[in-house]
């Protein structure tokens, strides 16, 4: 399936809001209600959309601690990554994990109760021996920019 830029602005605007209705959103990209279905239908069959979920307000809930993680691993071949990724996906406050380029491997992001819950879990995994070497923590203080969706007519330009 070859998007075009309505598709594109489709994806863009159902990101920002899974639940608006097919009316509201045929009218933002310039169809008529009918078709807009349609191409949503094929955009979910053809795999661009995953699925649809709620954004919670974690603040609401209570108090949270972020904490950004550069780790370097030991060794560097391809068992020694999947030990390291078989574990840490595993966690559920691993939020986030990118292998980098630079001087380190991995940035992972942590959402805790607290630092006594993270550094717990960063004793557990220096513990299991999976190939860690040094790990730095970047507590988060406050996070003035945080958006949920991706610029995507920006980035894929039809």
């Amino acid at each position: 399936m070859k998007l075009d830029r309505i598709d594109i602005k489709i994806l863009y605007e159902l990101q920002k809001n899974g639940r608006i209705t097919n009316v509201e959103l045929a009218d933002l990209v310039h169809l008529s209600p009918s078709p807009c279905l349609m191409r949503v239908k094929k955009l979910q069959s053809e795999g661009y959309i995953e699925g649809y979920s709620a954004q919670v307000n974690i603040g609401k809930l209570g108090q949270t601690l972020t904490v950004f993680t550069e780790i370097t691993l030991k060794n560097h071949r391809q068992v020694d990554f999947a030990r390291f990724l078989a574990v840490v996906e595993k966690i559920d406050q691993v939020i986030e994990c990118h292998l980098v380029s630079g001087g380190y491997d991995y940035l992972m992001k942590f959402v805790t109760a607290g630092i006594a819950e993270y550094q717990t879990i960063m004793e557990r995994l220096t513990d299991m021996d999976i190939g860690i070497d040094k790990y730095f923590s970047f507590v988060v203080l406050k996070s003035p920019i945080v958006k949920a969706h991706m610029p995507l007519p920006s980035l894929f330009p039809r």
